[in-house]
């Protein structure tokens, strides 16, 4: 297992769409359903227990304002937004645990849609797809334990080590091998 740590900056809500802004006190209740608050106005796409909680980074965020992006925190969606672990390894399967005991697993990736186009100077929201840009999406989360999650708490990533080469089986005789 490799651990990676990082802190809570923003935690987002909206009545529906976007952008959604960040939540009163700094905290917010975290159910099987998602940050308490906070509503989708497409549950076909949004929300859902594997759905439950969105995630961006802030390093990305500021990346795609370097770039031009009029983007900020909360303007594409995200209910947590993170700083100080590398997005690149935040891929599903991967757990988030938050230190006030929060635990959220990783479900997928988010495919961006045109609601959130006017956070980028293009309107072109494929900016932050998987596919497109690695490392650069958002996250769905499962809520694996509930709780409260407060600004400024951290959050640890733990992923599964995966070996670098993929092992070959041989299944030739040992006197055939090389």
């Amino acid at each position: 297992m490799i651990d990676h740590l990082g802190h809570v900056v923003q935690i987002n809500v909206s009545n529906g769409g976007v952008p959604k802004r960040p939540v009163a006190g700094g905290a917010a209740r975290i159910t099987r359903d998602g940050v308490v608050g906070d509503r989708q106005e497409d549950t076909k796409h949004h929300g859902g227990p594997d759905r439950a909680v969105c995630l961006f980074s802030l390093e990305v965020i500021e990346r795609l304002r370097a770039e031009g992006h009029p983007i900020a925190p909360g303007t594409v969606g995200e209910n947590l937004t993170i700083r100080g672990i590398d997005w690149s390894l935040v891929k599903p399967g991967a757990s988030l645990a938050f230190e006030g005991g929060v635990v959220l697993g990783v479900t997928s990736y988010t495919t961006p849609c045109s609601t959130i186009r006017a956070s980028f100077a293009d309107s072109d929201s494929r900016r932050i797809k998987q596919e497109l840009h690695p490392g650069e999406s958002r996250v769905y989360t499962r809520v694996i334990r509930e709780g409260v999650v407060r600004t400024g708490e951290v959050v640890r990533l733990t992923i599964d080590q995966v070996p670098s080469q993929p092992r070959l089986l041989d299944d030739r005789p040992a006197e055939a091998r090389p």
